[in-house]
């Protein structure tokens, strides 16, 4: 069974990078997930993908893979890149776009 080591991306619904900054140690499934006939849910035989950790630092999570003997997949994270624009830069002369309202 393979781990994969991430970080965390920020969700659709978060303005700030809260719940981005751990590192997570989850596992890729073994079996595909199946529905029960009669009620419709989604059921997994894989106990192992019920397991998540998190640790502070990439190091700790990788040192925590190689200390129990885990097979392991580091993923690093996209860092995004930062656009600082003022509202003022809305109105400038020298602006790209046609200003409507």
């Amino acid at each position: 069974m393979v781990a994969r080591i991430f970080r965390p991306a920020k969700t659709a619904m978060q303005s700030g990078q809260a719940k981005t900054k751990r590192w997570v140690l989850d596992f890729e499934p073994e079996a595909a997930k199946s529905a029960d006939p009669l009620m419709g849910w989604t059921s997994s035989s894989d106990m192992k993908g019920q397991i998540r950790l998190f640790f502070a630092s990439k190091e700790e999570a990788v040192a925590y893979a190689e200390r129990k003997g885990l097979e392991y997949r580091l993923i690093e994270p996209k860092e995004r890149a930062a656009k600082t624009m003022s509202y003022s830069d809305n109105f400038k002369f020298g602006r790209v776009g046609v200003w409507t309202h």
